[in-house]
């Protein structure tokens, strides 16, 4: 028999979704994952990049949210344009979400330290409903047929970065797709989130670094999200921050420059307020790769 706290966060789940779809998934290392969100970041890293990301949330609470990305990318032709793949996991309780995009950005050279880019993501998203798994008291048609469909999706971006700076404002997913069951007793609208990222690096010394972060988020035209970062660099190799989150949660960010290509960070998420006593820490894994075909195919340090 499955766990009461299972079926409550299931049931709780089911009433946080009847209308509304997964929300574009949420990192708290966003500065550091930049093709996750928008498209037009392919290509910033010179050569060809790979990046892992885990984010596992309330751990301990079953059915607790979980993500895992995979992004690729790389410049082709002169640094002009870029390609890159993106796959995003997403699962909560008996709800998953699996997306997969194929990713184009043209760049453009605004002047000898900047770059302004375009990108288009286009690709699959497969939602899955297995509610048959709840564990229920009574038998009740609306829990008795589940939801495995694939839709289509198509996003787009703009990057605008400089040697000390970037803004960037993506919509990964622009067609509002709906969900349905054969008994129409649900549907299920996947929101329209529109993304806007940015951030400064100020040198304080040679050796310390400043770079403040945000993020902010709205879905459908309502603001859902901010997150407002602050992270500093030490002897180009040890990054470390704190984040406030709108969710009323702070992440606390470690990240280390093993070498020029390889890249490893971590971070812890709690949350503060009315809600610490029903949320548990998050964590949040990160690696990522840079591949070094010539001299000049990396520059380090990669502060965006």
């Amino acid at each position: 028999m499955k766990r009461p706290g299972f079926i409550f966060g299931s049931l709780l789940l089911l009433l946080a979704t009847a209308s509304w779809g997964q929300q574009e998934a949420t990192y708290a290392q966003y500065m550091f994952n930049g093709l996750a969100i928008n498209p037009a970041y392919a290509g910033q890293h010179r050569a060809l990049s790979v990046n892992v990301l885990s984010r596992f949330q309330n751990v301990g609470l079953p059915g607790a949210p979980t993500t895992q990305s995979l992004a690729v990318h790389s410049p082709l032709m002169n640094q002009r344009f870029a390609v890159g793949a993106l796959f995003v996991h997403d699962k909560i309780g008996v709800i998953s979400q699996t997306q997969f995009s194929g990713i184009y950005a043209y760049r453009i050279p605004v002047s000898l330290r900047g770059t302004l880019s375009f990108g288009i993501q286009a690709g699959l998203s497969r939602y899955a409903a297995q509610y048959s798994a709840l564990d229920i008291y009574q038998s009740d048609p609306a829990f008795s047929q589940d939801i495995n469909e694939t839709r289509p999706n198509i996003g787009t971006g703009i990057f605008l970065d400089h040697t000390d700076w970037y803004v960037g404002l993506s919509a990964p997913h622009m067609l509002n797709n709906v969900f349905t069951r054969d008994s129409d007793l649900m549907t299920i609208h996947q929101p329209f989130p529109v993304i806007l990222t940015g951030g400064v690096v100020f040198p304080i010394s040679r050796a310390i670094h400043f770079k403040p972060n945000t993020l902010i988020k709205l879905v459908d035209g309502r603001l859902v999200e901010i997150d407002i970062n602050a992270n500093f660099l030490f002897d180009e190799v040890i990054w470390a921050g704190i984040s406030y989150h709108s969710s009323q949660s702070l992440s606390f960010l470690v990240d280390l420059q093993v070498t020029d290509q390889l890249r490893l960070g971590y971070s812890y998420s709690a949350a503060f307020g009315e809600i610490k006593t029903v949320q548990i820490g998050s964590h949040e894994v990160f690696l990522g790769y840079v591949f070094k075909f010539n001299s000049k195919g990396i520059v380090s340090p990669r502060y965006f």
